[in-house]
């Protein structure tokens, strides 16, 4: 009997996949409930799972995109199981020398061939953004295919990586992946359906970084995480949140919805574009608990296997782009939310304290909102209230000293 392995619906609102790699080989003997595919859809990458034991036939090749409910590939479930279901052929080559007439394939085999030194979607979005071209790198998947380990273990040679064309101007199309058009979707509707303004402030992040330096050891050996800025802005931003709930509200038609809890999207950049996780209800978290959470989030999101439901939702957003050495940018609201907060890289700035001009570590500070919901005063209230417990660490403490907090005193 041959069962259809069709496409489940992977998320609200998402009608189309794509089939971003094969983890099993046509005629490959498949067990229940095993992963045979991963699936690309515009809100995370989903495994595709083996509804019952059997050889598998693939139908849809990789990359090709295809509906909900539409069949990719059967399972003959009527096929005796072999008694190894290990590929054999992949550790046959190195142990005998074979004849010279069988190392030199022939023409026919060489056209069947076609998928050599071609990546997969997601191993060529990582070869871009390393620079790689893609004929430099040797695939190790079926046919010759560039993997997705292919592209992650690839190296740039010297001068950078990048194909000296003497001259060339060659250009190619490339498919946009179902992530990248709902981002790009998202992004032109936030500019164009919100009254998006943006106000800054600038912080000293001296007293942040003395209290780090003071107790990252100690909190680390404590808590098995590393005591990053993001714990202390997630926190800045709660508290400030707690106080201007318009800005963790949203324009739902004619109705404003307010929440009695905070959910703070992160958003991080990972290997298929930007994805955004939240920390769930972040007012009842503590330090080491916020810390965890964004470690655990972004190892997801760098390995591309965030599920949708950690990154439906939110209610407020923190942007970073001071690790990539931004220093002052104009974050784009991330739909339905009214607000945004913008990091930037901290450089040591001239400011004057007491009446003397000193060098101390500032960081720029971008709130983008809806005006529509919040007002300036709200807007800058807020980040003003940021400001304020990032200059003031101890406060973020809940009255009791940064011994007691830091370390569980």
């Amino acid at each position: 009997m041959a069962l259809e392995l069709k496409i489940p619906s992977v998320g609200e609102s998402v009608t189309e996949v794509t089939i971003s790699q094969w983890l099993k080989e046509d005629g490959d003997y498949v067990e229940m409930d095993e992963a045979v595919a991963e699936l690309e859809s515009e809100k995370a990458t989903v495994e595709l799972n083996a509804e019952q034991g059997g050889t598998l036939k693939i139908l849809v090749a990789e990359g090709e995109d295809v509906e909900v409910g539409s069949v990719v590939a059967t399972i003959d479930t009527t096929a005796e199981k072999p008694e190894s279901t290990e590929p054999v052929k992949k550790e046959e080559p190195v142990k005998e020398s074979p004849k010279t007439e069988e190392k030199t394939p022939s023409p026919t085999t060489e056209k069947a061939n076609y998928a050599a030194g071609t990546p997969s979607p997601s191993a060529r979005k990582i070869l871009d953004e390393k620079g790689i071209a893609s004929n430099s790198v040797t695939g190790s998947g079926r046919d010759g295919r560039i993997t997705k380990n292919d592209a992650l273990n690839a190296q740039p040679s010297i001068g950078g990586g990048f194909k000296v064309s003497n001259g060339s101007r060659d250009e190619h199309r490339e498919k946009m992946s179902n992530l990248r058009k709902a981002v790009s979707r998202r992004l032109v509707a936030a500019k164009n359906e919100t009254a998006m303004l943006t106000t800054f402030n600038e912080a000293n992040m001296k007293p942040i970084m003395d209290l780090r330096k003071k107790y990252k050891e100690q909190f680390k050996e404590t808590h098995g995480v590393g005591l990053g800025f993001m714990s202390f802005f997630t926190r800045a931003c709660v508290l400030a949140l707690q106080k201007y709930p318009m800005v963790n509200a949203y324009i739902d038609g004619n109705e404003i919805i307010l929440h009695d809890f905070i959910d703070i999207s992160i958003a991080v950049s990972g290997p298929k574009g930007l994805m955004v996780p939240v920390i769930r209800n972040a007012e009842s978290l503590q330090m080491a608990e916020i810390e965890s959470e964004v470690m655990r989030l972004a190892i997801k999101a760098r390995d591309g296997k965030l599920s949708i439901d950690e990154m439906t939702g939110g209610t407020f957003t923190i942007s970073n782009g001071g690790v990539f050495g931004s220093m002052m940018s104009t974050p784009i609201i991330n739909p339905p939310q009214s607000a945004i907060l913008g990091m930037h890289n901290i450089i040591e700035r001239p400011i004057v304290e007491n009446g003397e001009i000193v060098a101390r570590p500032m960081m720029y500070l971008a709130m983008s909102y809806d005006h529509r919901i919040i007002d300036g005063k709200e807007s800058v209230g807020f980040l003003v209230t940021v400001k304020k417990y990032l200059e003031n660490p101890e406060l973020l403490l809940g009255g009791k000293t940064a011994e007691e907090t830091l370390l569980n005193l």
